[in-house]
């Protein structure tokens, strides 16, 4: 199947939840609030723990029909993805009673030093986990007191932030107001397509983090703007002002986007401490060949897969007469799925790249030579 054929059918899989943040930015105290809840009343959840004396699990607390399952000594991203593979294939019938499955949805809460593209690999790539379960959406605990300086001095927090569907920032109460701002600043710009909510010790209602993904975005549709991000509101000719009438796209920095500037203005440099990993929003207003995007996704997640670490778009391509929708990590893509209208009326393409270390520069270079062939 090519990168934007629909499936067929797409049978209802299990949703899964990947919780992951940083070391002591408060994940355990978040499930803890969320499997007391009756929307999580028959969740399964996962807990991976590093090193061969485990905590966190005895700190979590599980529901009166929540399961828990504690994967130990090793990083599930990493030494022991083995383990999650065997132990997802196995959950559908271990947790099953007289044929029926005890669980509806998994909450997968990962070490604070896990990278979390390994681990939607597994979901994606393993065909007896991928059979039974869909990526639901990333969730990603911020510490608003040391969130800033995390991001500063480790790699796996900027890639937890950069990755994540929804934001969730905690201890926002031992952190000054303006520390707060401007983590919140910099997240929006390390990922302008990820929700941010504070957290009040860890209390959410966990309705508030189901449906993050794509998997039912046929169903939900208006919330394709707030999926992409506030590039998919942008007006492309009050962005690019050098755009001729028959320009295929706008390039919109992400700094554009997030100040809401033209890019005459001067903007500030809001990712100068995060220079690997930055957030590039393209806007096409002409349909696109389909053929010519697939060659170049080939193309650039062949060559730079390991450093395309999301991928988003709604797609106008040409011979359709609906969008389609695609979501990529690295170099794996969700199989496409088609819009039953366009959302607001308005019949533009938008891509949104979250990358590490590959210029913008290159994205619009390749796409121009290969869209425009």
């Amino acid at each position: 199947m090519s990168y934007l054929d629909t499936p067929s059918t797409l049978a209802r899989r299990i949703p899964v939840t990947l919780l992951t943040g940083f070391l002591g930015s408060g994940k355990t105290t978040l499930l803890n609030h969320l499997v007391q809840q009756p929307a999580m009343s028959r969740a399964l959840v996962i807990i991976n723990e590093f090193g061969e004396i485990g905590l966190d699990h005895e700190l979590f607390s599980a529901s009166t029909d929540g399961e828990q399952i504690e994967l130990s000594n090793g990083c599930i991203c990493c030494s022991i993805r083995t383990d999650l593979a065997r132990t997802l294939r196995d959950a559908v019938w271990r947790f099953s009673r007289e044929g029926q499955r005890q669980f509806d949805r998994l909450i997968i809460e990962t070490t604070g030093l896990a990278d979390p593209a390994p681990i939607v690999h597994t979901l994606m790539t393993e065909a007896k986990v991928a059979r039974h379960y869909a990526l639901d959406g990333i969730v990603t605990v911020m510490d608003a007191a040391s969130g800033s300086t995390t991001l500063d001095r480790h790699e796996e927090a900027l890639r937890q932030a950069a990755m994540a569907d929804m934001l969730l920032i905690t201890k926002q109460d031992v952190a000054g107001e303006d520390q707060l701002n401007a983590l919140r600043q910099r997240l929006a710009v390390i990922n302008p397509g990820a929700t941010q909510q504070l957290l009040d010790h860890g209390h959410i209602e966990a309705d508030a983090l189901l449906g993050l993904g794509p998997e039912d975005m046929e169903a939900r549709s208006d919330d394709i703007k707030r999926w992409l991000g506030q590039a998919a509101e942008q007006d492309p000719a009050a962005h690019s002002p050098t755009l001729s009438p028959g320009a295929m796209f706008a390039r919109v920095d992400s700094a554009e986007v997030h100040a809401g500037m033209t890019p005459a203005a001067p903007v500030p440099d809001l990712n100068r401490h995060d220079d690997h990993i930055r957030a590039h929003c393209f806007v096409f207003e002409r349909p696109i060949k389909a053929a010519r995007l697939e060659a170049w996704l080939s193309l650039i997640t062949s060559l730079m897969g390991h450093d395309m670490l999301r991928i988003k778009g709604m797609l106008d391509i040409e011979g359709r007469d609906r969008p389609l929708v695609i979501h990529g990590v690295q170099h794996l893509f969700h199989p496409p799925v088609e819009l039953e209208a366009w959302p607001g009326g308005v019949r533009l393409s938008r891509l949104v790249f979250i990358t590490r270390d590959i210029p913008r520069e290159t994205l619009a270079t390749t796409l121009e030579d290969f869209l425009d062939a």
